[in-house]
């Protein structure tokens, strides 16, 4: 047999999912095209850098090791958060804070942190990401309405009725709203249609349809405005690393590390325990957890990150090896460098559609009612968190989540028991057993406070597991006040 013919067998024995990955990477492609490129948008960044980002994600990270199948690129949960900072530090500052959050996350992977935030309590992570939904929902409603959006989330949210009645007496507006909900229509009825034409992806179909309808009836709707490649990326310059002595910039690349990580991480985590309770889309979303349950490949380490919309698709079109996404990553270049005008076309409301498709997907609004029937204080720490993220900032909202979690635990973790013997003559006993914590301790004094006052107490601290320093003070000072009374001292024994 001739070399020319061996050789393509030895091809094929070298990569034997060839055939599958290319499918499945011309599929993530046409997923990740219209993603990158309205995530950027509705971040206040050109197009084009969105395409740069998906780049990155696929042929670089895509090389990393990590899950084999996930598939890595701008995420839709991170448009409030680079939206905040391009307005406030400017577009150059961007590219630092870029760096630094991809420098601290490695040193996070380095350090293998990432199997920390499986910790996390679940009820932030859909609070977290409920708080992300709402805010991107508002926002891009404006968009959708040819609107400008007020920066703050509660502006947003209460902004929202003027700016659509405003709408109702615009042509324009009209044509721009009419186009944003075709687009979020698709979305939703696409996954009804036969599955031939299923083949291809609901976002693709969306933005393509929206795109050539604005062009077939002309309507007179905003489009993606196109600089070009080379033009968008533009290195930070040495003045734009100097404001890394900023507190406040500090602070934004502490909040994009960390939400960055957890908006897979978290997810994960909380797949992870709660994909047995339901199958709601918020816990397919964002999640390495998630992807390993779609394939039976190498598992996810949770110290590299993905996106589950493009991890997902990849998955389901067949892809067998990282192939697929590095090839993904290559066919978003050529489209960069070869179709770039082709983005002057889509409408930017079909884009805030998709968008606005997306951020529905992140409220769990089934799971909140299901966790205020089992669980009321986990339902309470998600309403709040999210809340907390539309009033002040997606970075505060997540701590007081993550502080009202930890103060719920404690207090459940508080269970203290205090059993009274007394025969009537002869002094009263107390036994005080579980965890005395300073959570408990208004309990455990309005108890020891209603023993008789004119007879003797032997109080017994054998049964309990943890007393901390507030109730040791506390039960020594009461000892001090009954035993001043006029009795004898009270007698303490703790067993050891």
């Amino acid at each position: 047999m001739s070399a020319a013919v061996r050789s393509p067998n030895r091809f094929l024995v070298k990569f034997p999912h060839l055939r599958q990955d290319f499918a499945a990477s011309l599929v993530v492609f046409l997923v990740a095209l219209p993603l990158c490129v309205g995530v950027a948008v509705a971040s206040g960044v050109p197009a084009e850098l969105g395409l740069v980002t998906g780049i990155v994600g696929g042929i670089v990270t895509g090389l990393m090791r990590g899950s084999s199948l996930q598939v890595s690129g701008p995420a839709a949960g991170l448009t409030v958060l680079v939206f905040e900072a391009v307005q406030e530090y400017g577009l150059p500052a961007l590219g630092v804070i870029v760096l630094a959050t991809g420098a601290l996350q490695l040193l996070m992977g380095a350090l293998k942190l990432g199997r920390y935030f499986r910790a996390i309590s679940v009820s932030v992570v859909e609070g977290m990401l409920a708080g992300i939904g709402l805010v991107l929902i508002a926002g891009q409603l404006y968009s959708v309405a040819g609107a400008k959006a007020p920066a703050s989330g509660l502006g947003k949210i209460a902004g929202l009725p003027e700016a659509l009645i405003a709408a109702a007496r615009s042509t324009e507006a009209l044509a721009s709203l009419a186009l944003g909900a075709g687009t979020v229509a698709v979305l939703v009825l696409w996954r009804r249609l036969p599955r031939k034409v299923r083949t291809v992806p609901a976002p693709l179909a969306a933005v393509g349809l929206a795109t050539l309808a604005a062009a077939a009836f002309g309507l007179p709707v905003a489009t993606v405005e196109v600089k070009g490649l080379l033009g968008a990326v533009q290195p930070p310059s040495l003045t734009a690393f100097g404001d890394l002595a900023s507190v406040g910039l500090l602070a934004t690349i502490v909040a994009f590390t960390l939400i960055a990580s957890a908006e897979s991480l978290f997810s994960a985590a909380a797949v992870d325990r709660a994909a047995r309770r339901s199958a709601h889309p918020v816990r397919q979303l964002f999640s390495a957890a998630a992807v390993d349950r779609l394939h039976d490949g190498p598992r996810t380490q949770y110290d590299k990150t993905a996106v589950i919309v493009r991890s997902a698709a990849n998955v389901q079109a067949g892809a067998r090896t990282k192939a697929s996404r590095v090839l993904h990553g290559v066919w978003l270049l050529l489209f960069a460098a070869l179709l770039p005008s082709v983005l002057a076309y889509i409408p930017i409301p079909a884009l805030a559609g998709i968008l606005v498709h997306a951020g529905a997907k992140l409220v769990p609004v089934r799971a909140i009612v299901t966790l205020w029937r089992e669980h009321r204080g986990e339902a309470l720490i998600l309403v709040v968190t999210a809340v907390s993220i539309v009033a002040v900032s997606m970075f505060e909202g997540v701590l007081i989540g993550l502080a009202l979690a930890v103060v719920k635990t404690a207090w459940e973790a508080s269970h203290v028991r205090l059993d009274v013997i007394d025969k009537g003559a002869g002094p009263v006993q107390a036994y005080l057993s579980g965890n005395a914590t300073f959570l408990r301790l208004p309990k455990i004094l309005d108890s020891l406070e209603a023993l008789p006052q004119d007879r003797p107490v032997e109080l017994d601290l054998a049964g309990l597991h943890h007393l901390d320093h507030a109730c040791r003070t506390a039960l020594e000072n009461w000892a001090q006040r009954h035993s001043g009374a006029g009795t004898e001292p009270v007698k303490v024994t703790s067993g050891s």
